[in-house]
């Protein structure tokens, strides 16, 4: 087990951090609504759970839009979504969901969201959404061969333990992409060993003059994977509020892919 895996796990076990003890609470929430076959109200589960009444109704109220529990004749029950896990529509629900989740995080932002992982050495841009008003940026090298330059690769680069960066940066040498690219090897891991996992990671002109980019980690099960957006620099001064909403967001889109 890496050092990282062990660091995650230890986590965990301290009850988690940020988005970390979100998915917790949720996934405890889900296992007592379901000790209770015939419905429970959040009275009796914020008593079982030792947890406030209003934590309680705020997961209780998201697990609802995405399927995961429904309120009928005044109690809670297990939704709907579950009698597809498993099934072969499991990938297009994912896919539908993260789609409508970065829709609307993308209207809400007023600027383009992405959703990437990190699988099998690679970096891989999963969902893209963007519009007129909030367009993507434009490509001009491949995502996958500059981790090292873009918010997104450092982001997930960050969530690597030692040799799996070192890996990747084998791989994929470091090449300068403007005059603000990190390209010296020893820095940039320097920086991503010290990336903490609650601070987004930022992008200033680094993969590509006039745009900047904010990135958050998403780890769902074994996901190694980010939420970012990206931006004209002009709209700098938005990027840090923009990163904080990421951050408030990472935690029901990772309920959302726990599937």
């Amino acid at each position: 087990m890496s050092a990282q895996s062990r660091d995650r796990q230890a986590t965990l076990a301290e009850g988690g951090r940020g988005p970390f003890r979100t998915l917790q609470r949720a996934l405890r929430l889900l296992e007592a609504v379901d000790r209770h076959s015939g419905g429970v109200t959040l009275g009796t589960l914020a008593r079982e759970l030792t947890m406030p009444l209003v934590a309680v109704q705020e997961l209780a109220e998201v697990l609802e839009v995405e399927g995961y529990l429904s309120f009928q004749d005044g109690a809670w029950v297990l939704g709907g979504t579950f009698s597809l896990l498993g099934s072969q529509n499991r990938e297009q629900l994912l896919r539908t969901r993260l789609d409508q989740k970065l829709l609307e995080l993308r209207d809400e932002l007023g600027a383009a969201v992405y959703f990437s992982r990190y699988h099998d050495g690679e970096l891989s841009v999963e969902a893209v959404s963007a519009a007129d008003h909030a367009p993507a940026v434009h490509e001009w090298v491949d995502f996958r061969a500059t981790a090292h330059a873009s918010a997104i690769g450092k982001c997930l680069l960050s969530q690597l333990d030692h040799d799996g960066r070192r890996d990747h940066l084998s791989r994929h040498p470091i090449a300068r992409l403007t005059s603000r690219t990190i390209t010296d090897a020893e820095q940039l891991m320097h920086r991503l060993e010290r990336q903490p996992s609650t601070v987004p990671v930022l992008d200033i002109q680094e993969y590509a003059l006039g745009t900047v980019c904010a990135a958050v980690p998403v780890t769902a099960g074994s996901t190694v994977g980010c939420l970012a957006t990206s931006m004209p620099v002009e709209n700098i001064h938005r990027l840090r509020a923009a990163a904080e909403l990421l951050a408030e967001r990472a935690a029901p889109l990772m309920v959302a892919m726990a599937v």
